[in-house]
């Protein structure tokens, strides 16, 4: 029986990368056009059959990518929203359709999939942040192509879109340590986010490079985001710190605003920086400074990654780590020296 011709069997006979061969034959930037005219003369000649179905004469494949979140997560529209417009524009780009569904509580709880990720009528899926471990899983076990935006978990085996959110909150609390702040107190609930996780390390991490000890009273670390609830932590702080670092600029909102309602100036008594830039940081009086995510990168990205996974099922999973950038605005200043 004739062995069947791999993309390995090309990349062999070159002496170059499978990875190579895949964007040869599926029309994808990242190889020269003479790399590509002599893998599609080598593929001819070992009789490689490309399911050409899945071509188009300009390059762009054909397929059907499916788009599902949690009803909380299509609700924010100023952070979601965004990614799910560039998701969709790179899905067009490329010649594919895209189906939608938000997953409620019920589908949740009961593991309940999309009928046509049951039916397996998608030839990828997108995932847009968190919706439970278990439901991603058993949309995982599924074997369609699947890459997550915004959210991962070493029980979720599958390709991220994340953010960079331990160097994003370093950036952040380094540029209040910058300013002159010591006393740094950072808000965000831990337990809700791996990435809430991770931008309290980036935290406690740009403290310990400068020698500060994270105090523990500053730490609040199972914040919600409530007003009642920030205004009682920060009314029940014996001592104030000079600086806030909040996980998302809804927080950061909430602090600015707890902040002034008990007399504290913003930035004058306390400086408030938060995650994000969304809308919140942008209304908040003043503006609060915070991280700024390319949210439309995230979404090229992930349709990007999909189709390279759907040419590569075999290979590792990849996690590709989005970075942010600080934008600094009137809700940061150094510290007033106190006169005694």
């Amino acid at each position: 029986m004739k062995k069947k011709v791999t993309m390995q069997d090309i990349a062999d006979r070159l002496n170059i990368s499978k990875n190579s061969v895949s964007q040869a034959l599926t029309g994808k930037p990242g190889v020269s056009e003479e790399t590509r005219d002599l893998v599609k003369n080598v593929a001819s000649e070992l009789g490689y059959d490309y399911p050409k179905a899945r071509q188009l004469s300009n390059g762009k494949k054909k397929g059907r990518i499916a788009l599902i979140a949690s009803d909380l997560a299509f609700s924010l529209k100023s952070f979601f929203g965004e990614i799910f417009l560039s998701i969709e524009k790179e899905v067009v780009q490329r010649g594919m359709t895209l189906q939608i569904q938000s997953i409620n509580k019920t589908s949740t709880k009961q593991l309940i999939l999309p009928s046509f990720i049951e039916n397996q009528s998608v030839d990828g899926i997108i995932i847009l942040s968190h919706i439970s471990n278990e439901y991603i899983n058993k949309v995982i076990a599924t074997g369609i192509p699947t890459v997550m935006i915004d959210h991962h978990h070493p029980m979720n085996q599958s390709d991220v879109i994340i953010t960079n959110n331990r160097f994003g909150a370093y950036t952040a609390v380094n540029h209040l340590i910058k300013l002159g702040h010591k006393d740094i107190a950072y808000v965000g609930n831990v337990e809700y986010s791996p990435s809430y996780q991770e931008r309290y390390e980036g935290y406690i991490h740009a403290l310990r490079d400068h020698g500060l000890t994270p105090a523990e009273p500053y730490m609040f670390t199972d914040a919600v985001e409530e007003e009642s609830i920030i205004y009682d932590y920060i009314q029940n702080l014996k001592n104030k710190p000079t600086a806030w670092f909040c996980v998302n600029d809804g927080l950061g909102f909430l602090v600015s605003s707890c902040l002034q309602q008990q007399g504290l100036k913003v930035p004058q008594d306390a400086s408030v920086c938060s995650y994000d830039n969304g809308q919140l940081s942008q209304l908040a009086n003043p503006k609060i400074t915070t991280m700024d995510i390319d949210l439309e990168l995230y979404g090229k990205k992930a349709v990007e990654q999909l189709c390279w996974r759907m040419d590569n099922k075999g290979e590792p999973f990849q996690e590709i780590l989005i970075s942010s950038e600080l934008i600094t605005r009137d809700s940061t200043s150094s510290p007033l020296v106190k006169i005694i």
